[in-house]
């Protein structure tokens, strides 16, 4: 099982870095109502059917639908949503939606669980581009932070889901759905240097950002939440100095010089962007077997920072330690 790593999520105007990797939640929205017809309401009554913000006493979990999805993924600025997609035909899908349902009640509407039955809405599964069910995957602000697959053990989900509400905090989103009184909470603070960062980050200003990253680290070299926005505002600001013109020159220019290592850094660092994170990790890691000297050691460094921005417990970022461990011994 995989957890997440903190990281700020970027204004989507501002780069298309992913929390992780790439799914296009954008092609399952709700097609726009006609003139004239009434927007189809989220089902009411009964656990499990449908979720009001703010509204007395809201469902923590939902039955997730092509009518409500939309609503869902919105509702993730304000509180992450686990999606849990299963199927009938799956045993492991019981154990598992008894398991999230039993936990997300426990968080006291910091977290809202949708249900998904893939069956029913097949193209769920595609966007999340989901290999095997059960499969859970959370939404931050509309951005996917793949979880676990399989029925995964209570004390498992825990702890996974208090590294998720870091992530989230990191990222603003400290709301709550009471589900006595659907009040929503008063935000958390971040810490100041923290804080400063995002709002670094929200105001495209990724050279601010690291050096608050940077001082936080100083202060506490321990602080892993500051490591990962670190790593991944950098990489934003390396990005927003490429245009698209200059991409195509790079993937050129890394192909036809596989050894030049400014064109396999670039190429690495759009494939993040892009979310074809397993492409970007091989790069680095082909590169630094075919290398010695100062230029291996500047490609060991940029594959662990890319390590941070995609998350410590990905299986990719695994993948791909087992790899550079075998290249390097």
């Amino acid at each position: 099982m995989s957890s997440p790593a903190s990281r700020p999520v970027p204004p989507a105007a501002a780069n298309p870095l992913n929390l992780r990797g790439a799914v296009d939640l954008s092609s399952l929205k709700r097609p726009a109502t006609p003139s004239g017809a009434a927007a189809p309401s989220a089902p009411a009554g009964g656990a499990g059917q449908g979720v009001q913000p703010g509204a007395a006493g809201p469902e923590l979990r939902v039955n997730v639908t092509e009518a409500n999805f939309q609503q869902l993924v919105e509702l993730s600025a304000q509180v992450p949503v686990v999606f849990a997609l299963w199927a009938p035909y799956s045993p492991e899908s019981g154990r598992m939606l008894e398991t999230l349902d039993r936990v997300v009640a426990s968080y006291g509407g910091r977290l809202v669980l949708g249900a998904a039955d893939i069956e029913a809405f097949p193209q769920l599964a595609q966007a999340f581009q989901v290999q095997a069910v059960p499969t859970a995957v959370a939404v931050i602000k509309g951005q996917p932070v793949p979880l676990f697959q399989g029925a995964a053990e209570e004390q498992q989900v825990r702890g996974l889901f208090d590294e998720l509400l870091k992530v989230a905090a990191a990222n603003g989103v400290t709301g709550s759905l009471d589900a006595g009184a659907g009040t929503e909470q008063e935000p958390a603070p971040l810490p100041p240097l923290h804080q400063a960062a995002y709002d670094a980050i929200e105001a495209g200003d990724y050279a601010a950002a690291a050096d608050a990253y940077r001082q936080a680290l100083k202060e506490m070299p321990a602080d892993h939440e500051a490591k990962a926005g670190l790593a991944q505002v950098e990489l934003m600001g390396r990005l927003q100095a490429i245009s698209a013109q200059d991409s195509e020159a790079l993937r050129a220019l890394a192909a036809n010089e596989p050894d030049n290592i400014e064109a396999q850094f670039g190429v690495a660092d759009l494939d993040v962007a892009g979310g074809h994170v397993e492409d970007a990790l091989n790069r680095l890691v082909a590169f630094i077997g075919r290398n010695f000297g100062p230029e291996r050691e500047a490609a060991r460094v940029r594959l662990l920072e890319l390590f941070e921005v995609v998350g410590a417990g990905d299986d990719r970022v695994a993948k791909a330690r087992q790899a550079l461990a075998r290249v390097l011994f």
